[in-house]
């Protein structure tokens, strides 16, 4: 039950960051310029985290959730709108 519970939590923490990522990109860049390669990738990202999580019971649930909160940061990392800050904050 506990295992259940656990995986739950990091679907749902999986969930709420990849609606929260794609809330904010579609906020910055509109229609127009969205990164569905990187939303892709975060999705990805998130069901093996999730499968992880699930076959191996050793891993722990924070362990998970900071590992895809460190993923999600790298992949917006590489977004459009923070590689153009980075240039203009840069120069």
């Amino acid at each position: 039950m506990k295992k259940m519970m656990q995986t739950t939590l990091l679907t749902a923490f999986v969930i709420f960051t990849t609606a929260s990522f794609s809330y904010a990109e579609f906020a910055v860049t509109g229609n127009n310029a969205f990164p569905f390669f990187h939303l892709g990738c975060l999705i990805i990202g998130g069901l093996i985290i999730v499968s992880l999580k699930k076959k191996y019971s050793r891993l722990y649930l924070s362990e998970a959730i900071g590992s895809f909160a460190l993923y999600a940061v790298l992949v917006a990392l590489f977004t459009a709108p923070v590689v153009d800050a980075l240039k203009t904050f840069l120069n």
